[in-house]
């Protein structure tokens, strides 16, 4: 029995060693060295603080800022354990609504978004992504009509011209990766870094 049971034990430790300490310790500085941004998150610094990461979406309300896609993301009521509150682009639980096109609950909340965005820019259709979420919750960027969409929002809170605004953005507006994958979009704290750095 000894004979069986120590190289299993010895096997065990070294695949431990070599898969759990050395392979990710090896992996992770081979990406630090390559990749020093993206292996630390996209860090976005300001005044050497850090605001965000250009990976994970925020929640931006005020009306002088562009805002991003709504975000499905949740996590644990503080009061109730049970249930679960709102928590915008949380990137512990990373999420879709897994709300389906026939569900009642999707419809409400998309028509009551569209009815007040159309309040906001009568003359503009409202985006399809200002109104549904994406399939991660995290979603950092907007389709550029979404931008384009805002923009007499953010210039009137501002009051800097509509043509500043609109050309800020097609400064933002990134193509597809590669010039081939996904489609072109403007990364919402970028955008409105942009936007603060904006001279009057």
């Amino acid at each position: 029995m000894k004979q069986l049971v120590r190289p299993a034990i010895s096997l065990f430790v070294l695949m431990s060693v070599v898969t759990g300490l050395a392979y990710p310790v090896l992996v992770t500085g081979a990406a630090r060295i390559a990749f020093p941004d993206q292996a630390a998150g996209s860090l976005v610094e300001v005044d050497g603080k850090v605001i965000g990461s250009a990976l994970i979406g925020q929640v931006f309300n005020d009306d002088k800022y562009f805002h991003g896609r709504p975000s499905a993301t949740n996590a644990p009521d503080p009061k109730d354990s049970t249930k679960t509150v709102d928590a915008p682009y949380s990137a512990t639980n990373s999420m879709g609504s897994n709300l389906g096109p026939t569900s009642k609950a999707l419809i409400d909340r998309i028509k009551g978004q569209v009815e007040e965005l159309k309040k906001e820019n009568a003359s503009m259709a409202v985006p399809m992504d200002m109104v549904t979420t994406s399939g991660s919750g995290l979603d950092p960027h907007i389709s550029p009509d979404a931008a384009y969409f805002q923009v007499p929002r953010v210039a009137k809170a501002r009051g800097v011209p509509e043509a500043r605004i609109r050309a800020l953005v097609d400064g933002q507006i990134e193509g597809r990766t590669f010039g081939l994958l996904g489609e072109p979009r403007v990364n919402v704290l970028n955008l409105n870094l942009a936007l603060d750095a904006l001279k009057s």
